[in-house]
């Protein structure tokens, strides 16, 4: 029998979480499944709802050119759960958003918990058929459990796509050499020593790469015409680009200059701290596949790290999501299925701002349902507008791949009061305008 005032969520990551805290702001219940730590998965550490298993960042929070800044925005407009959690556990981390992970994790789970119409079950969803018409909302994420898969495979009368996500290590601190690293963000962004450099000579750098190339891998032979992500690819794939791939990436050495040497580094392995006491630092752009037998002794050729110890080691893991735009209607329902909504990074975005956005949406979309309202989208031009447009009416079917939030999505609108602005003054111009049109639309919304 269901329950005409209940909304059942499936997945306790950020937007699972996102959504429920805006359902109940509509005094609907929520039924909140997450099956850990019953079930657990291949990289999750906690038993804490909302839990970041890749990096602690959620990117630039520079709205001015920056469309990911503009997204957290938009959030803190919306009241996001996520955003007002990340906001009073963030760590330094230049112009960045970065948290301190566990902290974060716990806050978002105790408001949650604390919240009197959500109920939080921590159970395996196997069968979307156990809903029958009730309003269930997807939101497993990456690591969706192989049962809930095979159920949504025949739901949707396709395979799922997939592709690889990687994770970066974590070093202590207090093992990390200070007289070869130094503090300084690049340009001296945020508070001007955010982010610990760790530099390598030319010499030290091409050793680096041979022992990385060297090093045995984790392998996975069943799924090995998978793709990775662009914006979290392993450093040995980036190798494989060219040898100086890194040193023009995560590596570069500009806008740092090094207080220990008069010599220019060659190429510079930042650390971004990892908790809000800066006991841990995690390696930026440093997401490795390598095996963890090995891990510890490869990154211990960097000279700063010689003597490091690890809290984590990098990791690999298979990432799946859905083909949003053949599969789903513009509120982010399954065509064939009104009752089933998707959300989050199963969607086919990729970020956790990016899923947290969605989940924000489809919470909302979700409650106007329930209590038989017309839900407004908010427009075009915004960020959260240009991300589920994305995904449910202007990305090819036939090529859709998980994807960031940029002003090329953004960009689709013809502003003729903006078509001769280029570079950093569209960008800000663009910005301002999603901005002001997201505080019009979120007037509309009625709790």
């Amino acid at each position: 029998m269901t329950n005409a005032n209940k909304i059942t969520i499936i997945g306790g990551g950020l937007a699972g979480c996102e959504a429920a805290y805006q359902i109940s702001k509509f005094n609907i219940n929520v039924d909140l499944y997450e099956m850990r730590p019953k079930v657990k998965t291949e990289v999750h550490q906690t038993k804490y709802l909302a839990e970041l298993v890749c990096s602690n960042s959620f990117r630039s929070d520079d709205y001015e050119y920056n469309a990911v800044g503009v997204l957290h925005e938009e959030l803190r407009i919306a009241d996001s759960l996520i955003l007002k959690t990340a906001d009073l556990n963030k760590v330094p981390a230049g112009s960045a958003l970065a948290v301190d992970r566990e902290n974060f994790s716990k806050e978002v789970n105790k408001t949650i918990r604390s919240i009197p119409n959500i109920n939080i079950i921590n159970q395996e969803i196997k069968n979307l058929d156990e809903f029958n018409s009730q309003i269930v909302i997807v939101s497993t994420g990456p690591l969706t459990s192989k049962a809930l898969t095979e159920s949504i495979k025949i739901k949707t009368s396709e395979n799922s796509l997939a592709f690889y996500d990687a994770i970066a290590p974590i070093v202590y601190k207090e093992t990390i050499n200070m007289s070869i690293a130094w503090k300084q963000s690049r340009y001296d962004k945020g508070g001007g020593d955010d982010y610990i450099n760790c530099p390598l000579t030319k010499e030290e750098y091409y050793d680096l790469l041979n022992t990385i190339i060297k090093a045995p891998k984790i392998e996975f032979k069943e799924f090995e015409n998978t793709p990775y992500f662009e914006g979290c690819m392993p450093i040995e794939e980036m190798i494989r680009r060219g040898s100086e791939t890194l040193r023009f990436g995560p590596l570069k050495p500009v806008g740092l200059t090094n207080p220990n040497s008069e010599i220019k580094p060659y190429a510079v392995v930042q650390l971004r701290q990892d908790n809000k006491i800066g006991t841990l630092y995690n390696m930026v752009g440093f997401q490795t596949k390598m095996k963890h037998s090995v891990q510890k002794e490869v990154l211990q050729k960097i000279p700063a790290l010689k003597n490091a110890k690890f809290a984590r080691l990098g990791g690999l893991h298979r990432n799946t999501f859905i083909n949003s735009p053949r599969l789903l209607d513009e509120d982010m329902r399954l065509n064939k299925n009104k009752n089933i909504y998707f959300a989050g990074q199963i969607t086919g975005v990729e970020g956790y701002v990016e899923s947290c956005s969605i989940g924000n949406l489809v919470g909302r979309i979700a409650a106007h349902d329930n209590l038989k309202k017309k839900f407004r989208s908010p427009p075009d031009v915004t960020a959260h507008g240009s991300l589920i447009k994305h995904l449910t009416k202007n990305a090819n079917p036939k090529t859709f791949q998980p994807m960031n939030i940029n002003f090329g999505l953004m960009s689709s609108i013809n502003y003729s009061d903006c078509k001769n602005l280029k570079g950093k003054e569209r960008k800000e111009f663009m910005a301002t305008k999603a901005i002001n049109s997201f505080k019009k639309w979120i007037k509309t919304q009625s709790f």
